[in-house]
Protein backbone atom coordinates (compact mmCIF):
# COMPACT_ATOMS: atom_id res chain seq x y z
CA UNK A 1 0.00 0.00 0.00
CA UNK A 2 1.24 3.13 -0.85
CA UNK A 3 2.34 5.01 2.26
CA UNK A 4 0.18 7.49 3.90
CA UNK A 5 1.98 10.24 5.90
CA UNK A 6 -1.51 11.25 8.03
CA UNK A 7 -2.82 8.00 9.25
CA UNK A 8 -1.47 6.56 12.28
CA UNK A 9 -0.45 3.05 11.65
CA UNK A 10 0.60 -0.66 11.93
CA UNK A 11 3.72 -1.06 9.29
CA UNK A 12 4.42 -4.74 7.84
CA UNK A 13 8.12 -5.21 7.13
CA UNK A 14 8.04 -8.41 4.65
CA UNK A 15 10.59 -10.85 4.32
CA UNK A 16 8.52 -12.62 1.80
CA UNK A 17 6.04 -14.64 2.90
CA UNK A 18 3.40 -15.57 0.55
CA UNK A 19 1.10 -14.68 3.70
CA UNK A 20 1.98 -11.22 4.13
CA UNK A 21 -1.02 -9.37 2.69
CA UNK A 22 -3.21 -11.27 4.91
CA UNK A 23 -1.85 -9.48 6.99
CA UNK A 24 -2.50 -6.83 5.85
CA UNK A 25 -5.62 -7.87 5.05
CA UNK A 26 -6.75 -8.65 8.35
CA UNK A 27 -5.60 -5.85 9.93
CA UNK A 28 -7.57 -3.36 7.29
CA UNK A 29 -10.61 -5.70 8.87
CA UNK A 30 -9.86 -4.35 12.09
CA UNK A 31 -10.29 -1.35 10.96
CA UNK A 32 -7.14 0.14 11.25
CA UNK A 33 -4.76 1.34 8.61
CA UNK A 34 -1.35 -0.59 7.85
CA UNK A 35 0.88 -0.53 5.30
CA UNK A 36 3.54 -3.04 3.73
CA UNK A 37 7.65 -2.42 3.07
CA UNK A 38 10.05 -4.39 1.84
CA UNK A 39 12.94 -5.65 4.57
CA UNK A 40 15.41 -4.09 1.90
CA UNK A 41 13.78 -0.98 1.95
CA UNK A 42 14.15 -0.17 5.66
CA UNK A 43 17.94 2.17 5.03
CA UNK A 44 16.72 5.16 6.92
CA UNK A 45 14.81 4.31 10.10
CA UNK A 46 15.36 7.58 11.13
CA UNK A 47 13.29 9.18 8.68
CA UNK A 48 10.72 7.21 9.79
CA UNK A 49 6.94 8.43 10.45
CA UNK A 50 6.10 9.19 13.95
CA UNK A 51 2.60 8.04 13.18
CA UNK A 52 3.93 4.51 13.13
CA UNK A 53 2.22 2.97 16.46
CA UNK A 54 3.49 -0.89 15.44
CA UNK A 55 5.07 -3.21 13.63
CA UNK A 56 4.63 -6.71 12.17
CA UNK A 57 7.74 -9.12 11.02
CA UNK A 58 6.07 -11.23 8.58
CA UNK A 59 7.11 -14.71 8.29
CA UNK A 60 9.27 -15.55 5.23
CA UNK A 61 11.36 -18.74 3.02
CA UNK A 62 14.80 -17.58 4.08
CA UNK A 63 17.15 -18.91 7.42
CA UNK A 64 17.56 -16.00 10.02
CA UNK A 65 21.75 -16.59 9.53
CA UNK A 66 21.64 -16.43 5.85
CA UNK A 67 23.01 -12.92 6.28
CA UNK A 68 23.83 -12.36 2.20
CA UNK A 69 20.02 -12.79 1.59
CA UNK A 70 18.57 -11.03 5.19
CA UNK A 71 20.60 -7.94 6.40
CA UNK A 72 18.11 -6.73 9.18
CA UNK A 73 17.66 -3.04 10.20
CA UNK A 74 17.92 -3.89 13.92
CA UNK A 75 17.58 -0.29 14.20
CA UNK A 76 13.83 -1.81 14.01
CA UNK A 77 13.64 -2.62 17.47
CA UNK A 78 14.83 0.60 18.73
CA UNK A 79 12.11 2.37 17.69
CA UNK A 80 10.49 1.65 20.71
CA UNK A 81 6.67 1.07 18.90
CA UNK A 82 5.77 -2.61 19.81
CA UNK A 83 6.86 -5.09 17.69
CA UNK A 84 4.96 -8.56 17.05
CA UNK A 85 7.24 -11.03 14.96
CA UNK A 86 5.25 -14.20 12.92
CA UNK A 87 7.23 -17.35 12.38
CA UNK A 88 10.49 -15.69 10.29
CA UNK A 89 9.77 -12.73 12.60
CA UNK A 90 10.09 -14.50 15.58
CA UNK A 91 13.34 -15.99 14.57
CA UNK A 92 14.94 -12.42 13.13
CA UNK A 93 13.71 -10.74 17.28
CA UNK A 94 15.00 -13.72 18.65
CA UNK A 95 18.80 -13.70 17.15
CA UNK A 96 18.82 -10.58 16.86
CA UNK A 97 18.63 -9.59 20.94
CA UNK A 98 20.37 -12.96 21.82
CA UNK A 99 18.27 -15.76 21.45
CA UNK A 100 19.24 -18.72 19.14
CA UNK A 101 17.89 -20.15 16.52
CA UNK A 102 18.50 -23.51 14.71
CA UNK A 103 17.44 -26.38 12.10
CA UNK A 104 14.26 -28.20 13.93
CA UNK A 105 15.06 -31.97 14.53
CA UNK A 106 10.97 -32.09 13.25
CA UNK A 107 9.71 -29.62 11.17
CA UNK A 108 5.98 -28.44 12.08
CA UNK A 109 4.24 -27.84 8.61
CA UNK A 110 0.04 -27.56 8.71
CA UNK A 111 -2.14 -27.98 11.99
CA UNK A 112 -0.47 -27.98 15.42
CA UNK A 113 -1.71 -27.95 18.99
CA UNK A 114 -0.37 -25.05 21.17
CA UNK A 115 -0.27 -25.06 25.13
CA UNK A 116 -0.84 -22.43 26.97
CA UNK A 117 2.27 -22.11 29.56
CA UNK A 118 1.54 -18.37 31.67
CA UNK A 119 -1.05 -15.49 30.75
CA UNK A 120 -0.58 -12.10 28.20
CA UNK A 121 -2.51 -9.32 26.80
CA UNK A 122 -1.13 -10.78 23.46
CA UNK A 123 -3.08 -14.18 23.99
CA UNK A 124 -6.30 -12.89 25.75
CA UNK A 125 -9.16 -14.95 24.49
CA UNK A 126 -6.88 -16.91 22.35
CA UNK A 127 -6.27 -20.32 24.10
CA UNK A 128 -9.62 -22.24 25.45
CA UNK A 129 -8.74 -24.36 28.50
CA UNK A 130 -4.97 -23.38 27.86
CA UNK A 131 -4.83 -24.95 24.51
CA UNK A 132 -5.41 -24.04 20.66
CA UNK A 133 -4.81 -25.39 17.16
CA UNK A 134 -3.06 -23.26 15.23
CA UNK A 135 -0.77 -23.21 11.06
CA UNK A 136 2.43 -23.74 11.61
CA UNK A 137 4.79 -23.44 8.49
CA UNK A 138 8.92 -23.88 9.57
CA UNK A 139 11.64 -25.61 9.46
CA UNK A 140 13.82 -23.43 11.79
CA UNK A 141 12.72 -22.83 15.85
CA UNK A 142 13.97 -20.93 18.47
CA UNK A 143 15.77 -23.13 21.11
CA UNK A 144 16.93 -19.97 23.68
CA UNK A 145 15.25 -16.96 24.98
CA UNK A 146 16.80 -13.58 24.06
CA UNK A 147 17.64 -11.79 27.37
CA UNK A 148 14.40 -10.38 29.49
CA UNK A 149 11.90 -12.63 27.38
CA UNK A 150 9.47 -15.54 28.82
CA UNK A 151 7.75 -17.83 27.09
CA UNK A 152 3.94 -17.81 26.76
CA UNK A 153 3.41 -20.88 24.93
CA UNK A 154 4.94 -24.10 23.80
CA UNK A 155 3.26 -26.82 21.24
CA UNK A 156 5.14 -30.36 20.76
CA UNK A 157 8.29 -29.15 18.42
CA UNK A 158 8.47 -25.71 19.83
CA UNK A 159 8.81 -25.55 23.11
CA UNK A 160 8.93 -21.40 22.83
CA UNK A 161 6.29 -21.15 20.50
CA UNK A 162 5.01 -17.65 21.97
CA UNK A 163 7.66 -15.57 23.60
CA UNK A 164 7.27 -11.20 24.77
CA UNK A 165 9.27 -8.90 26.17
CA UNK A 166 6.68 -7.19 28.69
CA UNK A 167 8.57 -3.61 29.42
CA UNK A 168 9.72 -3.58 25.31
CA UNK A 169 5.98 -4.79 24.20
CA UNK A 170 8.07 -7.43 21.98
CA UNK A 171 6.36 -10.64 20.67
CA UNK A 172 6.92 -13.35 18.74
CA UNK A 173 5.19 -16.36 17.74
CA UNK A 174 6.08 -19.10 15.54
CA UNK A 175 2.63 -19.69 13.99
CA UNK A 176 0.77 -18.12 11.21
CA UNK A 177 -2.19 -16.16 12.94
CA UNK A 178 -3.12 -14.28 9.88
CA UNK A 179 -4.43 -17.38 7.89
CA UNK A 180 -7.89 -18.80 8.07
CA UNK A 181 -6.64 -22.48 9.60
CA UNK A 182 -5.32 -20.81 12.83
CA UNK A 183 -8.67 -21.03 15.32
CA UNK A 184 -9.28 -17.03 16.45
CA UNK A 185 -5.98 -16.16 14.92
CA UNK A 186 -7.59 -12.62 14.49
CA UNK A 187 -7.56 -12.45 18.20
CA UNK A 188 -3.60 -12.12 18.59
CA UNK A 189 -3.81 -9.39 15.99
CA UNK A 190 -6.30 -7.88 17.23
CA UNK A 191 -4.86 -7.76 21.11
CA UNK A 192 -1.65 -6.83 19.23
CA UNK A 193 -3.14 -3.68 17.62
CA UNK A 194 -5.38 -2.48 20.02
CA UNK A 195 -4.70 -4.06 23.61
CA UNK A 196 -0.43 -3.29 22.98
CA UNK A 197 -0.01 -0.54 20.28
CA UNK A 198 -2.98 1.17 21.62
CA UNK A 199 -3.83 2.13 17.96
CA UNK A 200 -8.19 3.40 17.02
CA UNK A 201 -10.24 2.13 13.91
CA UNK A 202 -9.14 4.58 11.10
CA UNK A 203 -9.86 3.05 8.26
CA UNK A 204 -13.05 1.81 5.75
CA UNK A 205 -14.04 1.17 2.40
CA UNK A 206 -15.67 4.82 2.05
CA UNK A 207 -11.68 6.00 3.50
CA UNK A 208 -10.52 3.34 0.88
CA UNK A 209 -12.69 4.64 -2.01
CA UNK A 210 -11.50 8.86 -1.39
CA UNK A 211 -8.12 7.63 -1.10
CA UNK A 212 -7.93 5.65 -4.55
CA UNK A 213 -9.62 8.53 -6.22
CA UNK A 214 -7.19 11.04 -4.78
CA UNK A 215 -4.38 8.71 -5.38
CA UNK A 216 -5.56 8.64 -9.19
CA UNK A 217 -6.63 12.17 -9.73
CA UNK A 218 -2.66 12.87 -8.43
CA UNK A 219 -1.47 10.46 -10.68
CA UNK A 220 -3.18 10.66 -14.14
CA UNK A 221 -3.41 14.69 -13.84
CA UNK A 222 -4.63 16.08 -17.11
CA UNK A 223 -3.66 12.86 -19.26
CA UNK A 224 -6.47 10.63 -20.25
CA UNK A 225 -6.59 6.97 -19.26
CA UNK A 226 -7.81 3.93 -21.29
CA UNK A 227 -9.19 1.16 -19.13
CA UNK A 228 -9.00 -2.25 -19.86
CA UNK A 229 -12.55 -3.13 -19.35
CA UNK A 230 -13.65 -7.39 -19.02
CA UNK A 231 -17.16 -6.27 -17.15
CA UNK A 232 -15.71 -8.48 -14.54
CA UNK A 233 -15.93 -7.12 -11.05
CA UNK A 234 -12.26 -6.15 -11.05
CA UNK A 235 -12.15 -4.08 -13.92
CA UNK A 236 -15.96 -2.94 -13.33
CA UNK A 237 -14.66 -1.41 -9.87
CA UNK A 238 -11.51 0.02 -11.88
CA UNK A 239 -13.38 1.61 -14.24
CA UNK A 240 -16.35 2.97 -12.20
CA UNK A 241 -13.39 4.42 -9.84
CA UNK A 242 -11.66 6.15 -12.81
CA UNK A 243 -15.32 7.43 -13.63
CA UNK A 244 -15.20 8.85 -10.65
CA UNK A 245 -11.57 10.68 -9.93
CA UNK A 246 -11.32 11.51 -14.00
CA UNK A 247 -15.13 12.04 -16.00
CA UNK A 248 -14.37 11.90 -19.74
CA UNK A 249 -11.14 11.87 -19.46
CA UNK A 250 -11.57 7.77 -19.04
CA UNK A 251 -11.95 6.10 -22.43
CA UNK A 252 -12.78 2.17 -21.96
CA UNK A 253 -11.76 -0.43 -24.05
CA UNK A 254 -13.25 -3.37 -24.33
CA UNK A 255 -11.84 -6.53 -26.51
CA UNK A 256 -13.75 -9.40 -27.39
CA UNK A 257 -11.31 -12.13 -27.34
CA UNK A 258 -13.68 -14.58 -28.75
CA UNK A 259 -12.61 -16.35 -24.59
CA UNK A 260 -15.23 -14.66 -22.97
CA UNK A 261 -18.34 -15.98 -21.17
CA UNK A 262 -21.88 -16.71 -23.33
CA UNK A 263 -23.12 -13.40 -24.27
CA UNK A 264 -20.71 -11.53 -22.14
CA UNK A 265 -20.03 -8.93 -24.64
CA UNK A 266 -24.07 -7.86 -24.82
CA UNK A 267 -23.70 -7.35 -21.24
CA UNK A 268 -20.64 -5.62 -21.06
CA UNK A 269 -22.07 -2.77 -23.75
CA UNK A 270 -25.29 -2.75 -22.05
CA UNK A 271 -23.97 -1.71 -18.33
CA UNK A 272 -21.09 0.12 -19.23
CA UNK A 273 -22.05 2.35 -22.58
CA UNK A 274 -26.18 2.68 -21.78
CA UNK A 275 -26.34 2.54 -18.05
CA UNK A 276 -23.34 3.85 -16.92
CA UNK A 277 -22.96 6.80 -19.99
CA UNK A 278 -18.88 5.78 -20.35
CA UNK A 279 -17.05 6.38 -23.11
CA UNK A 280 -16.72 2.93 -24.26
CA UNK A 281 -14.75 1.70 -27.69
CA UNK A 282 -15.66 -2.20 -28.71
CA UNK A 283 -13.30 -4.12 -30.32
CA UNK A 284 -13.85 -7.35 -32.19
CA UNK A 285 -10.35 -9.29 -31.71
CA UNK A 286 -12.19 -12.64 -31.59
CA UNK A 287 -10.30 -14.06 -35.19
CA UNK A 288 -6.90 -12.62 -34.14
CA UNK A 289 -7.08 -14.09 -30.97
CA UNK A 290 -8.11 -17.95 -31.84
CA UNK A 291 -5.39 -17.25 -34.59
CA UNK A 292 -2.35 -16.25 -32.51
CA UNK A 293 -2.97 -18.98 -29.73
CA UNK A 294 -3.81 -21.59 -33.08
CA UNK A 295 -1.98 -25.31 -32.05
CA UNK A 296 -0.23 -23.26 -28.86
CA UNK A 297 -0.68 -26.14 -25.77
CA UNK A 298 1.62 -24.84 -23.37
CA UNK A 299 -0.19 -22.58 -20.46
CA UNK A 300 2.39 -20.22 -20.47
CA UNK A 301 2.50 -19.33 -23.65
CA UNK A 302 -1.34 -18.95 -23.66
CA UNK A 303 -0.68 -16.37 -20.75
CA UNK A 304 1.82 -14.48 -22.56
CA UNK A 305 0.46 -14.65 -26.01
CA UNK A 306 -2.71 -13.18 -24.90
CA UNK A 307 -0.93 -10.42 -22.58
CA UNK A 308 0.95 -8.99 -25.38
CA UNK A 309 -2.31 -8.95 -27.40
CA UNK A 310 -4.12 -7.13 -25.03
CA UNK A 311 -1.24 -4.83 -24.85
CA UNK A 312 -0.52 -3.87 -28.39
CA UNK A 313 -4.91 -3.15 -28.74
CA UNK A 314 -5.12 -0.79 -26.78
CA UNK A 315 -1.76 1.11 -27.84
CA UNK A 316 -2.95 0.70 -31.21
CA UNK A 317 -6.01 2.47 -29.82
CA UNK A 318 -4.52 5.34 -27.92
CA UNK A 319 -3.53 6.38 -31.02
CA UNK A 320 -6.20 7.39 -32.01
CA UNK A 321 -6.59 9.10 -29.19
CA UNK A 322 -4.44 12.58 -28.20
CA UNK A 323 -2.94 12.90 -24.61
CA UNK A 324 -3.62 9.52 -23.58
CA UNK A 325 -0.32 8.06 -21.18
CA UNK A 326 -1.99 5.52 -19.13
CA UNK A 327 -3.50 2.35 -19.53
CA UNK A 328 -5.80 1.41 -16.09
CA UNK A 329 -5.86 -2.64 -15.23
CA UNK A 330 -7.61 -4.59 -12.30
CA UNK A 331 -5.00 -6.52 -11.38
CA UNK A 332 -5.26 -7.67 -7.99
CA UNK A 333 -2.87 -8.98 -4.98
CA UNK A 334 -3.62 -12.15 -5.43
CA UNK A 335 -2.44 -11.76 -9.10
CA UNK A 336 0.81 -10.31 -8.45
CA UNK A 337 1.67 -12.62 -5.12
CA UNK A 338 1.44 -15.53 -7.46
CA UNK A 339 3.70 -13.84 -10.46
CA UNK A 340 6.79 -11.88 -8.52
CA UNK A 341 7.19 -10.27 -5.26
CA UNK A 342 5.09 -6.96 -4.96
CA UNK A 343 7.44 -5.80 -2.42
CA UNK A 344 10.98 -6.86 -4.05
CA UNK A 345 11.04 -9.48 -1.27
CA UNK A 346 11.54 -13.68 -2.30
CA UNK A 347 8.62 -14.68 -2.06
CA UNK A 348 8.28 -17.87 -4.77
CA UNK A 349 6.35 -17.11 -8.46
CA UNK A 350 3.56 -19.69 -9.01
CA UNK A 351 2.34 -18.57 -12.51
CA UNK A 352 1.96 -15.54 -15.15
CA UNK A 353 -1.30 -13.81 -15.07
CA UNK A 354 -2.31 -11.99 -18.17
CA UNK A 355 -1.82 -8.75 -16.89
CA UNK A 356 1.57 -9.06 -14.90
CA UNK A 357 3.80 -11.85 -16.20
CA UNK A 358 2.18 -11.15 -20.08
CA UNK A 359 3.40 -7.28 -20.14
CA UNK A 360 5.76 -6.97 -23.14
CA UNK A 361 8.95 -5.25 -21.73
CA UNK A 362 8.88 -2.08 -23.72
CA UNK A 363 5.32 -0.90 -23.41
CA UNK A 364 4.50 2.99 -24.54
CA UNK A 365 1.88 3.41 -21.70
CA UNK A 366 2.41 3.76 -18.09
CA UNK A 367 0.24 1.49 -15.61
CA UNK A 368 -2.49 2.84 -13.45
CA UNK A 369 -3.59 -0.60 -11.00
CA UNK A 370 -5.41 1.49 -8.01
CA UNK A 371 -6.84 -1.88 -7.16
CA UNK A 372 -3.48 -3.97 -6.35
CA UNK A 373 -3.03 -3.97 -3.04
CA UNK A 374 -6.17 -5.01 -1.95
CA UNK A 375 -8.31 -8.68 -2.72
CA UNK A 376 -11.37 -9.51 -4.28
CA UNK A 377 -13.71 -9.07 -1.04
CA UNK A 378 -12.13 -5.70 0.10
CA UNK A 379 -12.95 -4.71 -3.83
CA UNK A 380 -16.18 -5.93 -3.95
CA UNK A 381 -17.25 -3.45 -0.54
CA UNK A 382 -15.18 -0.79 -2.45
CA UNK A 383 -17.53 -1.33 -6.08
CA UNK A 384 -20.52 -1.62 -3.42
CA UNK A 385 -18.83 2.20 -2.32
CA UNK A 386 -19.05 3.34 -5.86
CA UNK A 387 -22.50 2.75 -6.46
CA UNK A 388 -22.45 -0.69 -8.63
CA UNK A 389 -24.96 -2.65 -8.15
CA UNK A 390 -24.64 -6.04 -6.72
CA UNK A 391 -25.24 -8.47 -9.83
CA UNK A 392 -22.05 -6.95 -10.99
CA UNK A 393 -20.44 -7.12 -7.62
CA UNK A 394 -21.36 -10.20 -6.94
CA UNK A 395 -20.08 -11.99 -9.88
CA UNK A 396 -17.57 -14.84 -9.79
CA UNK A 397 -14.23 -14.12 -10.78
CA UNK A 398 -12.84 -14.76 -14.00
CA UNK A 399 -9.48 -15.01 -15.25
CA UNK A 400 -8.17 -12.50 -18.30
CA UNK A 401 -7.48 -15.32 -20.50
CA UNK A 402 -10.92 -16.32 -20.55
CA UNK A 403 -11.60 -19.52 -21.80
CA UNK A 404 -8.25 -20.26 -23.15
CA UNK A 405 -7.10 -21.65 -19.77
CA UNK A 406 -9.65 -23.52 -18.86
CA UNK A 407 -9.17 -25.50 -22.59
CA UNK A 408 -6.05 -27.12 -21.73
CA UNK A 409 -4.19 -28.22 -24.81
CA UNK A 410 -5.17 -26.89 -28.56
CA UNK A 411 -7.91 -24.07 -28.79
CA UNK A 412 -10.58 -24.32 -31.49
CA UNK A 413 -13.89 -22.36 -32.27
CA UNK A 414 -15.11 -25.98 -31.98
CA UNK A 415 -14.52 -26.59 -28.60
CA UNK A 416 -14.79 -22.92 -27.61
CA UNK A 417 -18.25 -22.94 -28.36
CA UNK A 418 -19.07 -26.11 -26.67
CA UNK A 419 -17.48 -24.77 -23.58
CA UNK A 420 -19.58 -21.49 -23.36
CA UNK A 421 -22.19 -23.80 -23.80
CA UNK A 422 -20.78 -25.93 -20.26
CA UNK A 423 -20.21 -22.82 -18.37
CA UNK A 424 -23.76 -21.13 -19.13
CA UNK A 425 -25.50 -24.28 -18.24
CA UNK A 426 -23.15 -24.47 -15.06
CA UNK A 427 -23.93 -21.00 -13.40
CA UNK A 428 -27.21 -20.56 -14.35
CA UNK A 429 -27.77 -24.18 -12.50
CA UNK A 430 -25.97 -22.41 -9.77
CA UNK A 431 -28.48 -19.68 -9.45
CA UNK A 432 -31.64 -21.62 -9.92
CA UNK A 433 -30.80 -23.77 -6.93
CA UNK A 434 -29.69 -20.30 -5.29
CA UNK A 435 -26.05 -22.00 -4.64
CA UNK A 436 -24.30 -18.90 -6.16
CA UNK A 437 -23.41 -16.88 -3.74
CA UNK A 438 -22.40 -19.51 -1.84
CA UNK A 439 -19.50 -20.22 -3.60
CA UNK A 440 -16.45 -18.28 -4.36
CA UNK A 441 -15.79 -19.27 -7.90
CA UNK A 442 -17.10 -22.13 -10.37
CA UNK A 443 -16.51 -23.04 -13.75
CA UNK A 444 -16.89 -25.29 -17.08
CA UNK A 445 -13.50 -26.95 -17.74
CA UNK A 446 -13.31 -28.30 -21.43
CA UNK A 447 -10.10 -31.26 -21.27
CA UNK A 448 -8.52 -32.47 -23.71
CA UNK A 449 -9.30 -36.07 -23.67
CA UNK A 450 -12.47 -37.74 -25.15
CA UNK A 451 -14.25 -40.91 -23.86
CA UNK A 452 -16.56 -43.52 -25.49
CA UNK A 453 -20.17 -43.04 -24.27
CA UNK A 454 -23.32 -44.33 -25.69
CA UNK A 455 -26.38 -42.47 -26.66
CA UNK A 456 -28.96 -44.62 -27.34
CA UNK A 457 -28.08 -47.28 -29.32
CA UNK A 458 -25.15 -45.08 -30.71
CA UNK A 459 -21.57 -44.95 -29.57
CA UNK A 460 -20.26 -41.20 -28.67
CA UNK A 461 -16.48 -40.38 -28.71
CA UNK A 462 -16.94 -36.96 -27.12
CA UNK A 463 -14.98 -34.23 -24.95
CA UNK A 464 -14.84 -34.52 -21.05
CA UNK A 465 -16.14 -31.46 -19.37
CA UNK A 466 -14.91 -30.61 -15.75
CA UNK A 467 -16.32 -28.44 -13.44
CA UNK A 468 -14.92 -26.59 -10.39
CA UNK A 469 -16.62 -24.67 -7.67
CA UNK A 470 -14.40 -23.69 -4.74
CA UNK A 471 -15.20 -22.01 -1.72
CA UNK A 472 -12.67 -19.41 -0.48
CA UNK A 473 -11.94 -15.82 1.57
CA UNK A 474 -9.44 -14.43 -0.85
CA UNK A 475 -8.01 -16.74 -3.87
CA UNK A 476 -4.94 -17.78 -1.69
CA UNK A 477 -6.42 -20.83 -0.05
CA UNK A 478 -9.36 -22.92 -1.34
CA UNK A 479 -11.19 -25.64 -1.00
CA UNK A 480 -13.84 -27.22 -3.20
CA UNK A 481 -17.64 -26.74 -2.53
CA UNK A 482 -19.78 -30.01 -1.29
CA UNK A 483 -22.45 -30.15 -3.69
CA UNK A 484 -25.51 -32.65 -2.71
CA UNK A 485 -25.07 -35.67 -4.95
CA UNK A 486 -28.39 -35.31 -6.47
CA UNK A 487 -27.38 -31.56 -7.90
CA UNK A 488 -24.33 -33.68 -8.95
CA UNK A 489 -26.68 -35.93 -11.11
CA UNK A 490 -28.70 -33.27 -12.10
CA UNK A 491 -26.07 -30.99 -13.48
CA UNK A 492 -24.29 -33.79 -15.53
CA UNK A 493 -27.28 -34.88 -17.16
CA UNK A 494 -28.45 -31.17 -17.94
CA UNK A 495 -24.92 -30.82 -20.08
CA UNK A 496 -24.41 -34.32 -21.41
CA UNK A 497 -28.31 -33.96 -22.72
CA UNK A 498 -28.01 -30.66 -23.67
CA UNK A 499 -24.32 -29.92 -25.12
CA UNK A 500 -23.33 -32.05 -28.55
CA UNK A 501 -19.61 -32.66 -28.09
CA UNK A 502 -19.81 -33.67 -24.29
CA UNK A 503 -20.21 -37.07 -22.95
CA UNK A 504 -19.20 -37.31 -19.58
CA UNK A 505 -18.60 -35.04 -16.72
CA UNK A 506 -16.47 -34.99 -13.79
CA UNK A 507 -16.06 -32.95 -10.74
CA UNK A 508 -12.79 -31.59 -9.49
CA UNK A 509 -12.27 -32.43 -5.67
CA UNK A 510 -8.62 -30.64 -5.34
CA UNK A 511 -8.27 -27.81 -2.23
CA UNK A 512 -5.65 -24.79 -3.01
CA UNK A 513 -2.55 -25.83 -2.13
CA UNK A 514 -1.91 -28.15 -3.59
CA UNK A 515 -3.42 -27.20 -6.95
CA UNK A 516 -4.87 -23.41 -8.31
CA UNK A 517 -7.84 -22.21 -8.66
CA UNK A 518 -7.93 -22.20 -12.54
CA UNK A 519 -6.53 -25.38 -14.87
CA UNK A 520 -3.80 -23.34 -16.20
Amino acid sequence: MPLDGNLKKILIVDFGSQFTQLIARKIRELGVYCEIISHNKLKKIKNFETNIKGLVLSGGPLNVYENKKVKFNNKLLKLGVPVLGICFGHQIISKELGGRVKSSKYREFGLAEVQEIKKSKLTKDFFSKGKNNVWMSHADQVIKLPKNFQAIAKSENSKLCIIENLEKKMYGIQFHPEVSHTNKGNQILKNFVFSICKIKRNWSSSDQKIKLINEVKQLVGNSKVICALSGGVDSSVVAKLLSNAIGKKLICIFVNTGLLRKNEETQVINTFKKRFKINLIYVNAENIFISKLKNITDPEKKRRIIGNLFIKIFEKYAKKIKNVKFLAQGTLYPDIIESKSVTGSQTSKIKSHHNVGGLPKKMNLKLVEPLKYLFKDEVRKLGLKLGLNREIISRHPFPGPGLAIRMPGKITKEKIKILKEADNYFIQSLKDNNLYDKIWQAYAALLPVKTVGVMGDNRTYEYLCLLRAITSEDGMTADFYQFKKSYIQSISNTIVNNIKGINRVVYDVTSKPPSTIELE
